[in-house]
């Protein structure tokens, strides 16, 4: 396994926040939320571009002759049709022997990824797969919508996975509950509801502005739905891999924010050493955050190559999905990633 990720150049930070909403404070948003800085896409920046960036670092090494697979996670796509990944596929000069496709899910996207990639290299189908995971949520997001503005960033990554890596993975625990759809949405702007410009912005008690147009989130049900789910997702996945907390190394969780990850890990009687709950300088990346945190803890060597580790993804749908892996990886010392 080989991760790389690519992050926007301009950075939104608390200071930057603090300036648009004198009444927030920099340092307790920093202090809740666990994130001082965002990176953000520029006016004519996709998801699509941060996906060749992102996946450009990785294959500049690589043979990308040897990819027969692609699969793109984004829930802000270049374009309805074609396919974003078809468009990935011939700007990243892959053969055309390669299949490709796109899937619309947001923070379980990583896991769901992983998920498609070991059944298609366990039957034969790919002998190597990239992975991406790109997102713009500020595109979603109401210029006045303060909440959502100081959690989300944007960014992308790419994993290339072979069979070894398969192997490696074990079993699967996912799940959805399509009744919490309307917690988390973009209302219009598909085929349901055309975005319309005139539609009513409506301000709440908090002081944050919305309309059907822009990214909705219900802070209080994604909460509720996290610490009723998450929490018996893993136990389930443990228990179908055969082990306990004491046997894994590390649990990489959706990074959604610091207070909801450290009540979740008070929850599941995780060690705080055993945890990751880092999104200081990236903000919560839905899909890529999974991602993004396994490669830095590659490369500052938290974690080994051998170690058993745990994902965890959920969010958006709702939807949720975490896996227990025997990490696979040459480490940094060597020379390689």
């Amino acid at each position: 396994m080989r991760i790389e990720y690519y992050l926007p150049e301009k950075i939104f930070s608390n200071a930057d926040l603090e300036s648009e909403f004198p009444d927030w404070n920099a340092a307790k948003v920093e202090e809740k939320v666990g994130i001082r800085e965002r990176h953000i896409v520029g006016p004519n920046e996709t998801a699509l571009d941060l996906a060749l960036k992102a996946s450009e670092k990785l294959l500049a090494a690589e043979d990308r002759k040897q990819v027969d697979f692609l699969i793109l996670c984004t829930q802000s796509p270049d374009y309805f049709l074609p396919t974003s990944a078809c468009l990935l596929q011939d700007r990243l000069n892959l053969k055309k022997q390669c299949g490709a496709l796109d899937f619309n899910l947001g923070c379980s996207g990583f896991i769901y990824g992983l998920a498609l990639s070991k059944g298609l290299l366990l039957a034969g189908i790919a002998k190597k797969i990239l992975l991406v995971t790109a997102e713009t949520y500020s595109r979603h997001m109401h210029r006045e919508d303060r909440a959502n503005r100081s959690i989300f960033g944007d960014g992308a990554a790419a994993t290339l996975l072979d069979p070894e890596d398969a192997r490696k993975t074990g079993e699967f625990e996912l799940g959805t509950d399509g009744s919490g759809w309307r917690n988390l949405i973009v209302e219009a702007g598909a085929m349901k509801r055309k975005f319309d410009p005139e539609l009513k912005q409506e301000q709440d008690e908090n002081g944050n502005f919305s309309s059907p147009n822009y990214l909705y989130m219900n802070g209080p049900e994604i909460f509720n739905f996290t610490i009723e789910n998450v929490p018996a997702m893993i136990s389930k996945v443990l228990e179908k891999n055969h082990c306990s907390i004491e046997d894994i190394r590390y649990f990489i969780p959706h990074q959604a924010n610091k207070y909801m990850l450290e009540y979740l890990r008070k929850k599941m009687k995780i060690p705080a050493e055993k945890y990751h709950n880092n999104i200081l300088l990236s903000g919560n990346t839905v899909s890529s955050t999974i991602p993004i945190g396994l490669k830095d803890c590659m490369d500052s060597g938290t974690i080994q190559p051998g170690d058993k580790i745990l994902l965890a993804g959920f969010g958006v749908g709702y939807s949720w999905g975490a896996v227990v892996m025997e990490i696979n990886f040459q480490a940094k010392e060597t020379g390689k990633i």
